[in-house]
């Protein structure tokens, strides 16, 4: 059965697809079944692997909405071994379809029961809101939620939004719902400002935040553009070698032995 985390932050510019496509990518290549959920209307892991947003034919929406099995709209990259539920622009309209349906905050949950068995990981890459979709990778998230934080100027803010909705979601719906890690993005050791975010996320969040830092990097920025992750366009950049040590983390951190490489 798939672990299932879901990278979250409502604060927009993280890094939460960069983290999604790159994490998703290295555990591939260290021999895992990845699904990676575009759970964002603006489909930008879509894009991001090469796929036109406005072609797709069946994705995240229809498994949502129209109660649709996944395993049709799943497309498969043989290079990267990685496999992608895509988004496309009609999911914009599903937070507002899903206001009048029935368990409107399981229906991500149950899509992914369908095809769990195939996976090793799934990935849901969730939109910069709190709104029903993002409430949607809360509730499927089984395994623990993985945050991105900038490390830049009032990085916290807005934290403590994400960890109210967190705890309403425990409350109401998901007792069991856990942060796997806190993930600390464009990381300049340069300034002084960044290690002190650094020392602050840490305290903030004590045990809670992986050792990776994920540095600021002109190719983690560049990859995107080719439709391709780090780990095909530049792997041997900072980036890269950041993604593939958090890769390694979450692996050694849920049991996997192993690896190589």
């Amino acid at each position: 059965m798939a672990r299932i985390y879901t990278i979250v932050n409502q604060k927009g510019g993280v890094g939460k697809t960069t983290t999604a496509i790159n994490l998703g990518a290295y555990l591939a290549y260290y021999g895992q079944r990845v699904l990676l959920v575009d759970l964002d209307p603006q489909a930008n892991a879509t894009s991001c692997l090469g796929v036109e947003k406005n072609e797709v034919r069946g994705g995240t929406y229809e498994s949502l909405l129209d109660g649709n099995s996944p395993r049709g709209f799943i497309l498969h990259n043989p290079r990267l071994k990685l496999s992608l539920l895509p988004s496309s622009p009609s999911l914009a309209g599903a937070e507002v379809e899903l206001v009048n349906e029935l368990a409107r905050e399981t229906r991500l949950q149950k899509a992914l029961e369908k095809v769990q068995e195939r996976y090793d990981y799934v990935l849901v890459d969730c939109p910069p809101s709190l709104g029903l979709l993002t409430l949607n990778g809360l509730v499927a998230a089984r395994d623990g939620l993985i945050i991105p934080v900038q490390c830049e100027y009032l990085a916290l803010e807005g934290l403590g939004q994400l960890l109210q909705t967190i705890e309403r979601v425990r409350d109401a719906v998901f007792p069991g719902l856990d942060i796997r890690g806190v993930l600390l993005t464009m990381f300049d050791k340069r300034t002084n400002l960044a290690n002190d975010v650094v020392a602050e996320v840490r305290r903030y969040f004590p045990g809670k935040v992986f050792g990776s830092l994920i540095p600021r990097s002109i190719r983690l920025a560049e990859a995107p553009s080719y439709g391709v992750p780090i780990s095909a366009y530049a792997p041997e950049s900072r980036g890269a070698l950041a993604y593939k040590s958090l890769a390694r983390e979450v692996l050694e951190g849920d049991g996997v032995s192993g690896l190589t490489g």
